[in-house]
């Protein structure tokens, strides 16, 4: 259930109340869930009693009270807890469903691919045996270092979706290749035939002293039609750096694996709560490296990577057992969830040419 729903199944349930004679409001048009504050629970919470409670002439706690179970019985939703002066704090079913983190877990950085091997050395690549009778999506562009980079990793995006794919440019300079590992399938001029059709806004300065990491994540982060900013910034080790963050919840992951092996427990698949968000990014990552493919744009990555690191770092200061605690299942659930995200920030990590670390 997206948040979008349960503000919806929120206004229904006051709906209800109000046609049982149990409130006498006006159904407001709507209403808005969050992340529960903190001393709340759950997935979300609304505060759907605190803005009807003057209204209806009654405490926002007998409001909230009213409203619980026609929220209780409905379809997905498991829990219904009050707290504070009168929020409503909702509990999901399937908020961290265990398919969903054994299907990341088992494909690996894989996840979101394709079925099937893809690639120009696979056996439906050109150089395979049923390459030849498959349309090779051909991407060219300018003697342009931003273009380049685009090229190649949308090739990669494509053929992670199964595509064919042939990369070009009208030249590729030796450093380009040294300092950020830059690789097409040729550099030349291109038949008539076959126009630029790679061309992002150019970098206002030169981005190879940022190094290969920093560098690619400068030219791929914004859209194509976005200057992109070359500066230090994308060097700070800090959390107004996307890169780093990005980088540093990959690297909280294996280190949450490494700490919890030497705990004697590891990550097994099961029901975890409070996690709609990062569960919400995980199962995104599909469709986002198919938009991506679709409209050639690496910059939808790279911003969902973000995303998904956003969701995990607050989730991942939970895996460990906690002073005297002993290890449960509940613990091994939220490991596997970490491992899961880890693997969705590297996978992705790695089609944008970047390294995620194991240590940062």
């Amino acid at each position: 259930m997206t948040p979008a729903e349960l503000s919806r199944t929120v206004l229904h349930a006051v709906r209800r109340a109000v046609d049982a004679g149990e409130l006498s409001v006006t159904v407001p048009e709507r209403t808005v869930v969050a992340p529960p504050r903190p001393g709340g629970c759950g997935d979300y919470a609304t505060n759907i009693a605190l803005q009807l409670a003057r209204q209806a002439g009654q405490p926002p706690q007998r409001v909230a009270q009213v409203l619980r179970p026609y929220l209780v019985d409905v379809d997905g939703v498991t829990d219904v807890v009050l707290t504070g002066p009168g929020f409503l704090n909702i509990s999901l079913g399937g908020a961290a469903p265990a398919a969903l983190v054994e299907e990341i877990l088992g494909a690996g950085v894989r996840y979101g691919y394709a079925d099937g091997p893809d690639g120009p050395d696979g056996p439906d690549g050109p150089d395979g045996p049923d390459g030849p009778d498959r349309p090779i999506v051909q991407l060219h562009c300018p003697h342009d270092l931003r273009a380049v980079v685009v090229a190649e990793v949308a090739a990669r995006i494509l053929r992670s979706q199964g595509v064919l794919v042939r990369a070009t440019a009208e030249a590729l300079d030796a450093e380009w290749t040294a300092v950020l590992g830059v690789r097409l399938d040729g550099a030349g001029p291109a038949p008539e035939s076959l126009p630029v059709n790679v061309r992002p806004v150019p970098a206002p300065a030169d981005p190879l002293p940022l190094g290969r990491d920093a560098a690619r994540w400068a030219l791929l982060h914004p859209a194509a039609h976005d200057r992109p900013r070359i500066g230090d910034e994308h060097l700070a080790q800090r959390e107004s750096n996307p890169l780093f963050r990005a980088r540093y919840a990959h690297a909280r992951t294996r280190a949450l694996a490494r700490n919890a092996a030497d705990l004697g427990f590891g990550a097994h698949p099961g029901p975890v709560t409070g996690t709609q968000e990062l569960v919400a990014a995980l199962a995104d990552h599909p469709r986002v490296l198919a938009a991506a493919a679709t409209h050639r744009a690496p910059d939808r990555l790279a911003r969902h990577l973000v995303t998904v690191a956003d969701a995990a770092l607050p989730f991942l200061a939970t895996v460990l057992p906690r002073g005297g605690e002993k290890p449960s299942a509940a613990h091994r659930a939220r490991l596997a969830l970490a491992e899961a995200a880890g693997t969705v920030l590297a996978g992705g990590l790695t089609l944008l040419g970047i390294d995620a670390p194991d240590h940062l």
